[in-house]
């Protein structure tokens, strides 16, 4: 099965998927809280999901910002989430060197958003043979995401999705265009995904760190959805305010099963909506009433 896909969902068309777990890899027992909430609002809603964190945070907003345990401890958490939960995992990298250790271990390899140009992380991740999911730089119009795509494929990448965060606005924050799910969709023919957290973020909004409005997470998810996400990626925490990375811009872990289930009744409903019209114009081309 598909990594990057829904479960079967409205009139046997795929449902959503969810990547979600917390910014940075921190505490054990704070780990295991989150992948066992993911779990279980995957199986109430039928939603399959991936937890996803990561192992080392090379692009914080302050030399003195906690960074993560490392590739090597970080990778050893990822693998125990794994066998405690059966959660796929997935982490990010940053240097084509951590490619194929990270591949020992995660189910998926992410190519962060200033990254997505470069071309030898992109060629080392594709060749690991993992499902890779490429987040879509801040400067770049939706269409040119195919880039990146076609990097990843002439390098052997299989299974690949490409993730909306937000297009920068000025200084110090994300736009999001919902014209973009299509766009990267029709331009790549990969699974589109919303970044529902980061797309709230106000980079260095707090000084030294990034600040956010995690008020907004909710109905920007809800209108991604509507435009067509075929995925949704949502870092969470029990105590927001204490997570040491992305602090201002990450959801309550308590809030994602009341999210999950509106963006699946969303889903549900733009998928009938549209199955609907499909017949309408089907029965017109017949002539049958």
């Amino acid at each position: 099965m598909a990594l990057f896909s829904g479960g079967a969902g409205s009139g046997g068309q795929p449902g959503l998927f969810l990547i979600a777990g917390p910014c940075v890899l921190e505490d054990e027992a704070i780990e295991r809280e989150i992948a066992e909430t993911i779990v279980a609002v995957s199986t109430r809603y039928g939603v399959p999901a991936v937890f996803k964190a990561s192992f080392d945070k090379a692009n914080r907003s302050s030399a003195g910002s906690p960074r993560g345990p490392g590739l090597e401890r970080g990778l050893e958490a990822l693998a125990r989430i794994r066998g405690a939960t059966g959660l796929p995992v997935l982490t990010d990298i940053h240097e084509p060197g951590q490619a194929e250790p990270a591949a020992a271990v995660a189910d998926a390899i992410q190519i962060p958003a200033f990254l997505s140009r470069q071309t030898d992380l992109l060629v080392a991740a594709a060749r690991t043979g993992r499902p890779v999911n490429v987040k879509k730089g801040q400067w770049m119009a939706p269409e040119h995401i195919a880039g990146a795509v076609g990097k990843l494929r002439a390098a052997g990448a299989g299974e690949i999705a490409v993730t909306e965060r937000g297009t920068a606005f000025g200084y110090g924050r994300w736009v999001v265009d919902m014209r973009s799910f299509a766009v990267m969709r029709e331009a790549t023919g990969c699974p589109t995904v919303f970044d529902a957290t980061h797309a709230v973020q106000l980079p260095g909004g707090a000084g030294t760190e990034s600040g956010g409005e995690p008020e907004h997470i909710e109905r920007l998810a809800l209108a991604a959805v509507a435009a067509g996400a075929d995925g949704l990626f949502v870092e969470v925490h029990p105590a927001p305010s204490a997570s040491p990375s992305d602090a201002a811009s990450t959801l309550a872990l308590a809030r994602l099963d009341g999210l999950v289930a509106r963006c699946v009744a969303v889903r549900a409903a733009v998928t009938s909506t549209s199955i609907r019209g499909e017949r309408r114009a089907a029965e017109a081309g017949t002539g049958v009433a």
